[in-house]
């Protein structure tokens, strides 16, 4: 039954990162027609849609009375964001350098978001209702900010012919199914796994969801490196980031108010807490991020799981 589950576990992991490929394409094509402006593209539709798979894990966990499994998945996905997929994008670049200014202050909005949803958890011993409406609120300022912050930009090239929207219309329609189907087969088989393995939901959220949701970024990001445009990678890894802690989370405790295993989350918020300022603090300097920086990154998420491991190992009952 085990490795059925796995299997279960797998498969939808793979459908979770095609069809979130699917959908975002096919977005960007629709955009590209309609000639909308790069912040709407970028900021609102393709922040959203990259982070459509933690999202739905968000949902149908909370659906299914499970809701630690999306706060182990957002705090798991954002330490895999910041540390496995940015030290991988970095070392393929060899460097990155933030040369625009709004990203440099991107990367500290960042931290301070990333920051919020863990205070109020550690405030309230979880995140009620209340705390799910005020993620949301605070996202929709976010999003108002940054708005008034860049309204300026131009509008996409259209090169898209109306047969190729109809497509892209109709792929969006199915990899959103598809990507409705792949997040209740990782939640249903993750949760599965908990129980079996005696793994707490958190952890499990913490690692194997976590890393299956942030595939999308690890792809993008390493398509991006190849290309010599690592910034689009930073910038994605920043978006999501921030619609994890604010939308994701928020989403999710207005279903399902959400507790779990207060052990599990201090360790992996002091993890999360350490890398969003040791990043903020690398990727906002003069010279950039270097290779040897993106080692370190990798290394850090590396003693990520050695540390949760071993924590449910022998703290928890």
């Amino acid at each position: 039954m085990v490795l059925l589950d796995v299997a279960v576990f797998l498969l939808s992991s793979i459908g979770l990162v095609i069809t979130g490929a699917i959908l975002v394409r096919s977005i960007l094509r629709i955009a590209q027609f309609l000639r909308l402006n790069e912040f709407v593209v970028s900021f609102l539709i393709l922040a959203i849609a990259t982070s459509l798979p933690e999202l739905l894990v968000g949902i149908q966990s909370a659906l299914a009375g499970n809701p630690a499994l999306s706060l182990g998945n957002v705090i798991g996905s954002n330490i895999a964001d910041l540390a496995l997929v940015g030290g991988i994008v970095v070392l393929l670049a060899r460097k990155v350098r933030i040369k625009e200014q709004l990203l440099k202050r991107d990367m500290w909005m960042m931290a301070v978001i990333g920051t919020i949803p863990l205070l109020l958890m550690l405030m309230g011993n979880g995140l009620s209702r209340i705390d799910g409406v005020i993620l949301l609120l605070l996202y929709a300022g976010y999003l108002t900010w940054l708005y008034f912050e860049r309204r300026d930009h131009s509008k996409l090239e259209d090169g898209v012919k109306r047969w190729e929207v109809v497509i892209s219309m109709l792929l969006l329609v199915a990899s959103g199914i598809g990507l409705y189907y792949a997040s209740r087969g990782v939640v249903s088989s993750g949760t599965a796994l908990a129980i079996a393995l005696d793994f707490p939901n958190i952890l499990i959220g913490l690692i194997f969801v976590a890393i299956g949701t942030s595939l999308p970024e690890l792809v993008l990001g390493t398509r991006a490196a190849l290309i010599k445009h690592p910034q689009i990678a930073i910038g994605d890894i920043v978006g999501a980031v921030i619609v994890n802690s604010l939308l994701v989370l928020g989403v999710t405790s207005i279903i399902t108010p959400i507790t779990t295993n207060l052990v599990l989350f201090f360790t992996s918020a002091v993890f999360l807490l350490f890398l969003l300022v040791l990043f903020a603090t690398m990727a906002s300097k003069g010279r950039g991020l270097s290779w040897e920086e993106g080692i370190v990154l990798i290394l850090y998420y590396v003693l990520f799981l050695v540390v949760e491991l071993n924590v449910k190992q022998f703290f928890v009952p």
